[in-house]
């Protein structure tokens, strides 16, 4: 199968028309969940797209464990390539993994003005013209809004699509009946896309629920879920 084969059949097309054809540039999209639920491999999938398309990803983590993502990486490209065989699977990988740069900072000890920093030299001194930044298990629960409206701010200026994948950090949360914790809505003016996760156990699937979309709380089944067992987005 060809590339563009292969992105006219993924799933994530479905996801892009649950948001009205993508979440866009300057934009801030949110996938929120407990944890174990399948956010960093949701994030993967949605990045991995991008590389499909030339663009060009930056994905951060938050959780100290950068190999965990690079391994993730691997296993999405194998299922994919498996599932639908591509030609020259293993040159295409080595072809996208040019345009993918994954870095990694504390939360708790460098601040988000040093982040977005770094992010900027890489973008303007490094030359890496990114399309979307993936930040990965930052504790957006505990934030401050400030440092969410700089970083609102920065997808503006810098003509970014910025994804999350939040969990909230207490464990007394309560969550709705779409796998949103209410510590999430004191940021719903400043999130585009708000995008619950949850399992259900009827259909073995985990149910992905658009909660807030520009501006609208009017939750709706996406068109996609992902699967439990492969942690793969399908329709």
């Amino acid at each position: 199968m060809e590339l563009h084969e292969l992105n006219a059949l993924s799933p994530l097309r479905a996801f892009d028309e649950s948001l009205g054809g993508g979440l866009g540039k300057g934009n801030l999209g949110v996938l929120v969940s407990r944890h174990g639920i399948g956010k960093t491999a949701c994030l993967v999938q949605l990045a991995t797209d991008k590389l499909f398309h030339n663009e060009h990803i930056v994905h951060i983590s938050f959780s100290g464990n950068v190999e965990h993502v690079i391994n993730w990486y691997k296993e999405v490209f194998r299922q994919i390539a498996a599932d639908k065989p591509l030609k020259d699977a293993s040159a295409i990988y080595n072809e996208i993994l040019a345009n993918r740069v994954v870095m990694n900072f504390s939360q708790e000890n460098i601040s988000i003005e040093k982040v977005l920093g770094s992010l900027e030299t890489l973008i303007r001194q490094g030359s890496f013209n990114a399309d979307a930044v993936m930040f990965d298990g930052y504790k957006l629960t505990v934030a401050s809004e400030e440092d969410v409206r700089k970083i609102k701010q920065f997808a503006l200026d810098m003509r970014l699509e910025v994804w999350f994948s939040v969990s909230p950090v207490r464990s007394n949360v309560e969550f709705d009946e779409n796998g949103v914790p209410s510590t999430i809505y004191k940021y719903e003016d400043l999130i585009d896309a708000l995008i619950g996760l949850k399992y259900n156990e009827e259909i073995d699937k985990v149910v992905m629920t658009l909660v807030r979309h520009e501006g609208i709380s009017d939750p709706k089944p996406m068109r996609v879920t992902l699967d439990p067992k492969t942690m793969m987005i399908s329709t």
